[in-house]
């Protein structure tokens, strides 16, 4: 039983979907309305997890096939370890995203709801069945997916969206291809076995970097422009400029050294990067 809990939890991609809604927690606690009603807000914040969980395990069920084929996914998800029958999968895909709509319409009002249901969509379908398959620059576009948690949490607790959350979206949706691209440079043979156009194999490996590198460089003062809201004070904006510095001088050390191991620290430190940026901006609101 406790192993059938774990396989679907790990069908969530369960790292992935708490940042995801760390993320949505970031916006529902800037925009404040909700800390006097905790019990709603942390319940938004499991919805938004939901949501998260619900995309990846459509993902992981429509790509089950090309998971058994590739190093990196046969040994880890549930559908290629046949931890999970495929149509339990998909029972489950669709139930979790019912839940996960449904709570965020009952406690966050008709366009959270729309706004969750629309991330599922996207990256369940447009992303994993017609992107991904089909340009390079699959994860650019498909970024939009993983980058609204903000805009679902501050549409849960206002009703309405605000330059904040579009500012944090970007953010996000800017860090996505940095992140990704590192990726594929580590694993580009397992992505050319099953045939997926990821940048490295279509442009080269040196046309990767430079995006990286490009993007990290627009990403970085997105990230420090936040602290231009009165509501968004000095912590953050001192702790976003060391971690960006961090982050643009990883990615210039893998455009000049050219290295696989260079690319799985950056590939590790985005994930940091982006986690500590979102901790900052809760804790500043606390302390500003």
């Amino acid at each position: 039983m406790r192993h059938n809990v774990f396989a679907y939890l790990n069908l969530t991609k369960p790292r992935i979907s708490l940042l995801f809604a760390l993320s949505g927690l970031t916006a529902l606690v800037i925009e404040g309305s909700l800390l006097t009603e905790q019990s709603r807000l942390w319940i938004l914040v499991l919805a938004i997890f939901i949501i998260g969980g619900s995309a990846n395990s459509f993902n992981q069920y429509f790509e089950r096939d090309i998971d058994k084929l590739m190093a990196r996914t046969a040994r880890k998800r549930p559908l290629p370890l046949a931890q999970i029958r495929p149509r339990n999968a998909l029972l489950f895909s669709i139930l979790s995203g019912v839940l996960g709509s449904f709570l965020l319409w009952k406690f966050g009002g008709w366009l959270a709801a729309f706004l969750g249901l629309g991330t599922i969509l996207f990256y369940s379908f447009y992303y994993t069945l017609w992107l991904k398959p089909r340009t390079p620059y699959n994860i650019v576009i498909g970024g939009i997916a993983g980058a609204t948690g903000p805009l679902i949490g501050w549409a849960a607790a206002t009703g309405t969206l605000h330059w904040i959350p579009f500012l944090i979206f970007l953010i996000i949706f800017l860090w996505t291809p940095p992140h990704f691209w590192a990726l594929a440079l580590c694993c580009k043979e397992d992505y050319a076995k099953v045939g997926l156009p990821m940048l490295p194999l279509v442009a080269g490996d040196e046309a990767t970097r430079k995006q990286i590198l490009l993007y990290s460089l627009v990403l970085v003062p997105v990230a420090v422009s936040l602290m231009l809201f009165e509501s968004i004070g000095r912590f953050y904006g001192i702790t976003s400029i060391i971690l960006g510095a961090i982050f643009i001088g990883m990615t210039i050390n893998l455009f000049v050294t050219k290295t696989t191991p260079v690319a799985w620290k950056l590939f590790g430190y985005s994930i940091v990067y982006l986690l500590l940026l979102l901790l900052a901006l809760i804790l500043d609101h606390f302390l500003t």
